[in-house]
């Protein structure tokens, strides 16, 4: 078998085997194939689908490329809670900790930033110290001592995700059904997860622009996490503005502590209660949505989501003193607030406007290899459906170069629409 022979297939439109599939990926993940060959197959996934038998075999192969880990004999059950990306989601960083506090063992593998889509892992290291490279043994101790883990993919699970993941973002294949629900699926299929909750994002933020193909992403998810025995279920969320306020790793992370501390936009704090609940309901520590919601109020106003967030944070090495003290986190030098230009109501703030635009600040990558600036983004201060005055704060930068700065609010100002009609608030889910 020859790694051109299956790109060629794949090219012109063939079904590829399962025999082949596997061969592709253990090839690729052992490095007998180059870099050029895995993007040239991934650029003929994007161009031409797989099957829905070919994206679980493609799910499985990278599963199988490490260690496939068993999680039953350290927690009862363990639960993964996952979005297929979005605008200014940080929902991991407040939901995880939420669910944990009222006893549910949450371990979850989170990878960088996609595109113009941030990463929990960069939003995680603006916290000095804070360690995303455990290994699968601290993985597992953290999660039977603690309860609750969040980190990056260790190199012998799903290692030839995690190669695919980062070519991915700079060969222009983020946006593939199967290879988005293969990189989702593999990583919660090889960390043990019995149970996944997915949060997918549908809107002119998300990979997925509608809700036809939001829903078909759902359901391949879903089958596939069936198929290997776990439980599953899919959320249809709304992208097509960025999520609460901050756009931006430092500002993202602030926020979500917010929430833990009691004080969060109003539109994340019920994104938030909404996912926790269905996790609970599906890790089986409530019977009902209603039930789990108010299981996951009750550990924000008696601070103990709070709580386990500090225990996440000390165990993986990170500076408590900053989820304590949020003035800690290290500012941008420039900070300017952008006014409306006119009066009205919102009727768009462009989420993949937003992103482009903050990873043109440098709060994302171009390359694999580019550096993040934790400081840098934005803060969203209206959003669809509100009501605004000439004048009146529109949005904030956040920035650390002054030319990239005029830039980002060009950009951003062209991502709002305005409307002398009232415009209804956009849902935060659909199904």
């Amino acid at each position: 078998m020859r790694a051109v022979d299956i790109i060629i297939k794949k090219r012109d439109k063939q079904e590829l085997t399962s025999q082949e599939i596997d061969f592709f990926i253990q090839g690729f993940s052992n490095g007998d194939i180059p870099d050029y060959q895995a993007s040239a197959f991934a650029m003929a996934i994007v161009l031409n689908g797989m099957t829905p038998f070919e994206t679980a075999d493609l799910t499985l192969a990278m599963a199988r490329s490490g260690q496939v880990l068993d999680l039953s004999k350290v927690v009862d059950i363990a639960v993964d809670k996952h979005s297929s990306g979005g605008v200014g989601d940080k929902t991991s960083i407040s939901v995880m900790p939420m669910v944990a506090a009222c006893g549910l063992p949450v371990g979850k593998m989170s990878g960088r930033g996609l595109g113009f889509s941030g990463g929990t892992l960069d939003k995680l290291e603006s916290i000095p110290g804070y360690r995303v490279d455990l290994t699968t043994d601290e993985f597992i101790q953290q999660l039977k001592d603690k309860g609750i883990v969040l980190t990056g993919q260790s190199l012998d699970l799903a290692p030839a995700d995690g190669k695919m993941y980062a070519l991915r973002d700079v060969t222009g294949t983020v946006p593939s059904m199967p290879l988005i629900a293969s990189s989702i699926m593999c990583k919660k299929i090889a960390s043990g997860a019995q149970a996944i909750v997915l949060d997918v994002k549908t809107g002119l933020g998300a990979f997925m622009q509608t809700l036809d193909e939001a829903r078909e992403l759902g359901q391949l998810m879903v089958d596939i996490g069936r198929l290997a025995g776990r439980k599953t279920v899919a959320l249809l969320s709304d992208m097509n503005q960025p999520l609460g306020s901050a756009v931006g790793n430092a500002l993202e992370l602030i926020e979500a502590v917010g929430l833990l501390h009691g004080h969060a936009p109003a539109d994340y704090y019920e994104h938030c209660l909404h996912v926790a609940a269905h996790v609970l309901v599906l890790g089986q520590r409530a019977k009902t949505l209603d039930e789990g919601r108010a299981m996951a109020e009750k550990c924000i106003a008696n601070g103990s989501a709070l709580e386990k967030f500090r225990v996440l944070v000390q165990a993986q090495g990170g500076d408590v003193s900053y989820v304590d003290d949020i003035s800690k986190f290290t500012s941008a030098k420039y900070v300017q607030v952008i006014p409306a230009p006119r009066s009205g109501y919102i009727s768009q703030v462009h989420a993949r406007i937003v992103g482009e635009a903050s990873v043109a600040l440098g709060a994302g990558r171009y390359r694999k290899s580019d550096p993040i600036d934790h400081a840098v983004g934005f803060l969203i201060q209206k959003k669809v459906g509100d009501k605004v005055e000439t004048g009146q704060p529109l949005f904030e930068i956040h920035a650390n170069d002054e030319a990239k700065l005029a830039e980002a609010a060009q950009s951003v100002l062209s991502a709002y629409g305005f409307s002398d009609e009232f415009v209804p608030p956009l849902p935060l889910f659909y199904e």
